[in-house]
C-alpha cells in the first residue's frame, strides 16, 4: 500500500506578488525550487499564515527571491502575507521508515537561512509507531 507524506516544504515564505492577470500557478525563486526539490509544474499546497487559505497549485521556476501567486490562487494571498509551501509524493510501505522530508526555512526576503531534515535524531521512531498502553 502507497503513502502520501510530506515531501518537502518551504517554511513561513512571504509573498511578493499577487498576479491576476497570469493563467495560474506560483513563480517560485529558484534556488528555492532547488532546495526544497521542487520541479516545475509540480503539484504543491499553500497554506496562508495570515487568512487560513489553503488551495493547491504548480510550481514555475521565479526570480530571486520571488513568490508570487498567479490567475486564480492570487485570490487567496495578498502581498507580504506568510505562506507554507508544501509538496507531497506517494512512498511504498518499506520506505516509511527512512523517509525524511526536506524543510527549508526563509527570511522575509525568502532567502534560506537554514535546511534541514523534519526528523530530529532525539525522536525514536519505534516508540512514535508503539502501540499506547491503558
Amino acid at each position: 500500500m502507497k503513502r502520501t507524506l510530506l515531501k518537502s516544504k518551504i517554511h513561513m515564505a512571504h509573498v511578493t506578488e499577487a498576479n491576476l492577470t497570469y493563467y495560474g500557478s506560483i513563480s517560485i525563486d529558484k534556488k528555492l525550487c532547488d532546495a526544497a526539490n521542487l520541479v516545475p509544474f509540480e503539484r504543491v499546497e499553500i497554506y496562508n499564515c495570515n487568512n487560513g487559505a489553503r488551495f493547491a497549485t504548480y510550481v514555475i521556476l521565479g526570480d530571486d527571491g520571488e513568490i508570487c501567486l498567479n490567475g486564480a490562487a492570487a485570490r487567496h494571498v495578498q502581498k507580504n502575507d506568510v505562506v507554507i509551501i508544501a509538496s507531497y509524493a506517494e512512498f511504498e510501505e518499506e520506505e516509511l521508515q527512512t523517509h525524511n522530508p526536506d524543510l527549508v526555512f526563509v527570511n522575509q526576503s525568502n532567502y534560506i537561512q537554514e535546511i534541514r531534515k523534519y526528523i530530529d535524531s532525539s525522536i525514536n521512531k519505534a516508540d512514535a509507531l508503539a502501540e499506547p498502553t491503558v
